[in-house]
């Protein structure tokens, strides 16, 4: 297989250093340029950092992207423009931002998710099994955990599970969104879906979802461990886009889950 040219954008950030890391060891990539929102003046692995240009993305095949929304849109148009493929594991969109990436996706091939790990996205496909089966009998809350340095919240993927819980009663997710919560010890069930989110010290990233009739409670988690796995899953992703015609895929598409 010709190695792939790879861009990595946010290459400062946590993904940005992991992703750097994890591509020292996969022989199916060349790293060849990495970008910052701001001036950085040292190399990293023997490249300058530059800004979100066209010449910054003109050698790379593809683009990996864990940033933050408004980064995220200048790479998109960008890419665009010069036709690239893009992993995007950045979180936190708008609604409209979604329907705008779906727009961006009609020209180039784009690859999205909240989260690139196997476990997760196992996971939002048994909440999707469990909402469907449970129907409206059961209410749903959503609990996540990440480090203290991470902003948003809920987390992608704890927005990623809670659309697993509405698609599973086939109703609309942004409907379904009840109340969002930051470090609180419990909350409480609701018609909506509940999130509460805690940010503390080092933690990579726990995620659960509980239903409950109010007579029996049921759980479904995942915990992770080591953040390679976020980088190795985008670099799954980032090999099975290379042969896709324009649109927006999904880690499920990877994963090949019905």
């Amino acid at each position: 297989m010709k190695k792939i040219n790879l861009a990595i954008t946010g290459c400062m950030g946590r993904m940005g250093q992991q992703i750097i890391k994890s591509s020292r060891s996969d022989k199916n990539f060349k790293l060849t340029s990495l970008t910052e929102s701001r001036i950085i003046k040292k190399k990293i692995n023997g490249i300058k950092p530059s800004l979100n240009t066209e010449d910054a993305f003109k050698k790379a095949n593809l683009i990996i992207d864990f940033t933050v929304p408004k980064c995220t849109f200048e790479v998109l148009k960008i890419a665009s423009k010069l036709k690239k493929r893009i992993v995007i594991g950045t979180t936190g969109f708008s609604k409209r931002e979604e329907k705008l990436i779906k727009k961006y996706a009609k020209k180039i091939p784009i690859l999205k998710a909240g989260n690139m790990s196997l476990g997760i996205n196992l996971l939002m496909y048994l909440t999707e099994i469990a909402s469907k089966s449970l129907g409206n009998n059961f209410l749903s809350k959503v609990f996540e955990v990440h480090h203290k340095y991470k902003k948003d919240y809920p987390s992608g993927t704890a927005l990623m599970l809670g659309k697993g819980i509405a698609v599973g009663k086939n109703k609309d997710f942004y409907k379904l969104i009840g109340k969002k919560y930051l470090n609180k010890k419990t909350i409480p069930y609701g018609k909506k879906i509940n999130f509460n989110s805690l940010r503390k010290g080092e933690v990579v990233g726990e995620h659960e979802v509980t239903f409950s009739s109010g007579k029996e409670i049921i759980t479904l988690n995942h915990e992770a461990f080591d953040r390679a796995l976020y980088s190795e899953g985008a670099f799954t992703a980032a090999k099975w886009l290379m042969n896709k015609k324009p649109g927006l895929y999904t880690m499920r598409d990877v994963l090949n889950f019905k």
